[in-house]
């Protein structure tokens, strides 16, 4: 079994955040730690409130991991401050896991920032070029590499530009364009443009898609995956529990983890 680490932030309710990523690392077969970085108030309506993980517990929390245990992914969500950012950079240049996928966490799905601006270039400068995968949806990318993202061509060379900052691998996600929620990757390797299609789900369950997505990720190169079929299975993954999404409160319910799992449910 392989053990991978989730760095990100709490959410209350269950759906996104260190939840989400250890309900999608079970469902893959690997063991799930975490590094809270942020403990956030929130349910399926929106954001209440975000408590900051203070610098030095969170250098604790990867130094209590990471000597302890052998560390096969990382995936990397929620960090609010450039001090944060700084913090979870320096342990990662230490312990150097081989496997890493940054899920670059802006916004909530209600809007809510959950990154400061001002930390976006350190972002960018210090904890970039350290990920092996790097997943941003079109807002994310746009905020990253400062242009426009309105057609497929401009998709690949948002792609292509995060990968010169220093990832090996840009996954870049469709969702929130329109028409078909087809996302890109880029393998900067290979020099290579390959497109997954995607079907859009007639649904509000979709709290926890982005985390989820990239903690599949994470957990399928652990298990040995190459990246292309990794990418695929993880969409496969996801776009199963979007479509048995959860009726959970009053706004956006979670996708079901363990859709596959429940089947006599």
């Amino acid at each position: 079994m392989k053990n991978l680490l989730t760095i990100a932030g709490s959410d209350s309710s269950g759906g996104a955040g260190i939840q989400a990523d250890l309900k999608t690392f079970a469902a893959h077969k690997t063991y799930g730690m975490s590094v809270i970085t942020a403990v956030t108030a929130q349910n399926t309506m929106g954001v209440l409130g975000v408590q900051n993980i203070s610098p030095r517990t969170i250098q604790q929390q990867l130094q209590a991991v990471f000597e302890d245990v052998l560390v096969d992914g990382v995936k990397i969500g929620m960090l609010s401050t450039a001090t944060i950012i700084r913090t979870v950079a320096r342990s990662l240049t230490q312990y150097q896991p081989k496997i890493m996928v940054l899920d670059p966490v802006m916004v909530s799905k209600s809007g809510h920032n959950l990154l400061d601006p001002k930390a976006v270039q350190i972002l960018i400068k210090e904890l970039l070029p350290l990920a092996m995968v790097v997943t941003p949806n079109i807002p994310e990318a746009e905020v990253i590499t400062s242009q426009e993202i309105r057609t497929r061509k401009d998709m690949e060379t948002a792609a292509k530009d995060l990968c010169c900052m220093g990832a090996k691998y840009v996954l870049l996600k469709g969702g929130h364009g329109s028409g078909a929620a087809d996302d890109v990757l880029y393998d900067s390797i290979n020099d290579r443009c390959t497109w997954f299609g995607a079907e859009r789900v007639n649904t509000i369950h979709t709290h926890g898609t982005g985390c989820s997505l990239s903690s599949a990720i994470a957990a399928n190169l652990s298990n040995g995956m190459p990246i292309e079929e990794a990418v695929a299975e993880a969409k496969k993954y996801v776009l199963v529990g979007i479509k048995h999404g959860l009726a959970i409160g009053g706004g956006h319910g979670p996708i079901h983890h363990f859709v596959e799992m429940w089947k006599d449910r």
